[in-house]
């Protein structure tokens, strides 16, 4: 296991009984580690507690410790600002640093099992956005970064239900906030998303194809969520990650039209583009560190910084701003004759729309049916739908929609018994799916259902559209990537999944 960073960390010889830790959590082999960081485990509050699957484990880098000879036992004492100080026994006081874990830490690690597992992180917030446009001021133009934004449909939704705005006009006025700020470009991650449902949908139609000779091809689980794949890598390995998509995420897709097309089109290299995502959940922070998604030869990664809609807030709060009161700007085009269009989306739902899209295409190219209406059959619950296409009495493909852990559990274990009577899944981690993501803004003077409901009703009043009938996307598969079925194609819009080894500790032994 590799860690970028090192920190030594102080084994708690005693602790004082007027310490104010309120869970063993804090101690892990023997060594202090820092709470969760209180953002991040904000999540849970939007969760059932039923999604909840083990005791929650901090994340700590098992770093040997020097003992120094000579030294008797010492007390760890926490202050009330969480600041942690060594008391000697002749009274000297020292204050200690906390561990600092980076993103590949949590990764390499196995003890991640929740909706979003909180951890210590650097080079993912919008203090980090701050610290590079306040370089940019003090640098000479030669040396600036070129600051480009892209921003996801279910955090312009998210905004736009805040401020009681329409998401085209909260997806303009957040356009004139950051080019106030001193960013330079501002995009939709809507476009990347043609992207991943085509390729979704063709992926689906080659495994169903060869499903006799690969019994592995079937179910194909959908890959677009971080929180599941994290999950899936670390708890079922090697099982389960032939049966997961190899097609990107759209945040991945646009870190790579904005490293690779895009810089090129500027005529930058991608080390000289500092790319910030907004997305609805702190999972994607997880997924933009992977190591799949750096560029050995810049040195850089397709997407650099990933903010949420809860982060976006705290920015306008922090600058005293308002969305309402800016003047709308329209987002930018990768393409200097294509206006950008900040009012469309895809059918299906908050999600992305995978099943939907997946099951017309499926239809038509295997059986030669046309699909209008989509008929969902609840089943255990809300969160846990199927979809048949039938002809003659015959059952011809069974989609689903898994979201939230404890579905995710139940289709695993029937998997693993070999009774999964489907075709394809669409697994999300959170309940309600991407709209009700950790990073979405709060309810406030409101329940999180109705709040949830506005945000729902925001984003299908979007106007929806078809991927195969972009003609940008069509142009871009020719241009950028050498045709479909080229080698660029598995390049840029497809990647790759890596079993976690577990590591047996005191807290996940099953008892």
């Amino acid at each position: 296991m590799h860690f970028s960073q090192e920190r030594e960390l102080v084994p708690p010889l005693s602790l004082p009984k007027t310490s104010n830790v309120r869970s063993k959590r804090y101690f892990r082999h023997g060594y202090l580690v820092p709470s969760m960081a209180s953002h991040f485990s904000g999540v849970l509050q939007l969760t059932d507690l039923d999604d909840f699957i083990a005791p929650s484990q901090e994340c700590i880098k098992p770093i040997k410790v020097e003992k120094k000879s000579g030294k008797s036992a010492a007390k760890i004492k926490i202050e009330e600002d969480g600041s942690y100080f060594q008391v000697e026994q002749d009274g000297g006081v020292q204050k200690l640093e906390k561990a600092k874990i980076t993103l590949n830490d949590c990764l390499a690690c196995s003890g991640c099992i929740t909706s979003a597992e909180s951890v210590l992180i650097t080079q993912q917030s919008h203090e980090e956005l701050y610290r590079v446009l306040n370089q940019n001021k003090l640098a000479a133009t030669s040396l600036q970064k070129m600051v480009v934004v892209s921003v996801s449909p279910q955090s312009r939704a998210s905004l736009a239900a805040q401020y009681s705005l329409s998401i085209a006009d909260a997806t303009r006025k957040l356009n004139t906030f950051f080019k106030t700020l001193g960013v330079h470009y501002i995009f939709d991650t809507t476009f990347a998303r043609n992207f991943s449902l085509l390729e979704s949908q063709q992926e689906f139609v080659n495994r169903f194809q060869r499903q006799k000779e690969d019994p592995s091809s079937l179910p194909m689980l959908a890959s677009a969520c971080p929180g599941w794949i994290c999950y899936a890598e670390k708890t079922h390995g090697t099982f389960i990650i032939p049966y997961i998509s190899t097609t990107k995420s759209p945040q991945q897709i646009i870190g790579s039209l904005v490293k690779d097309f895009f810089a090129k089109q500027k005529k930058v290299t991608p080390d000289q583009i500092y790319h910030v995502t907004v997305m609805p959940c702190y999972d994607k922070k997880l997924e933009a560190s992977r190591e799949d998604f750096f560029s050995k030869e810049y040195q850089v990664r397709d997407v650099d910084c990933v903010i949420t809609s809860g982060e976006v807030l705290r920015m306008l709060e922090k600058e005293g701003v308002s969305l309402s009161d800016l003047n709308p700007l329209p987002f930018d085009s990768m393409f200097d004759s294509v206006p950008a269009d900040c009012d469309l989306s895809h059918s299906g739902g908050g999600s992305g729309g995978y099943l939907e899209h997946i099951f017309r295409h499926a239809a038509k190219e295997l059986f030669g049916m046309e699909v209008k209406e989509i008929a969902y059959k609840i089943l255990k619950n809300k969160d846990f739908q199927e979809v048949v296409l039938e002809k003659d009495g015959a059952v011809l493909l069974r989609f689903a929609k898994a979201y939230g852990f404890r579905n995710i559990q139940n289709l695993m274990q029937k998997m693993k018994r070999g009774k999964s009577p489907y075709h394809y899944v669409e697994v999300m981690a959170c309940p309600s799916g991407c709209l009700n993501g950790g990073g979405q803004l709060k309810a406030e003077g409101e329940t999180g259902k109705d709040l949830l409901d506005r945000v729902e009703e925001l984003y299908n009043a979007m106007k929806t559209e078809i991927p195969e009938q972009n003609s940008s996307v069509g142009e871009l598969y020719q241009w950028w990537l050498d045709g479909p079925d080229s080698e660029n194609v598995q390049k840029y819009l497809h990647t790759q999944y890596h079993a976690v080894e577990k590591m047996s500790t005191g807290l996940n032994i099953k008892w």
